[in-house]
């Protein structure tokens, strides 16, 4: 008798997944997939943003220049050795 039941609660447990799976799909109403439109389109939106160079400062001295590119330099020489 017990073997009877226990059988037969397995059975009928997997009926009702079987039974979730079978029922049709909700469709999305216009208001969500405005929504979700609106959302990608501020998704991208955002990401291009993040890619774009940072604002640059004032502009360089000579003497700035002249710096940087001595120090390139001198950093060219002690690769080459």
């Amino acid at each position: 008798m017990l073997v009877i039941l226990l059988s037969a609660s397995s059975v009928l447990a997997q009926g009702k997944g079987h039974d979730a799976k079978a029922r049709p799909p909700q469709q999305m109403t216009q208001q969500d997939r405005q929504r979700l439109r609106d959302d990608m389109r501020d998704a991208y939106r955002d990401r291009g943003r993040d890619r774009e160079r940072p604002e640059r400062g004032k502009p360089m001295t000579r003497e700035e220049r002249d710096k940087l590119r001595q120090d390139i330099q001198n950093a060219n020489k002690d690769l080459r050795r």
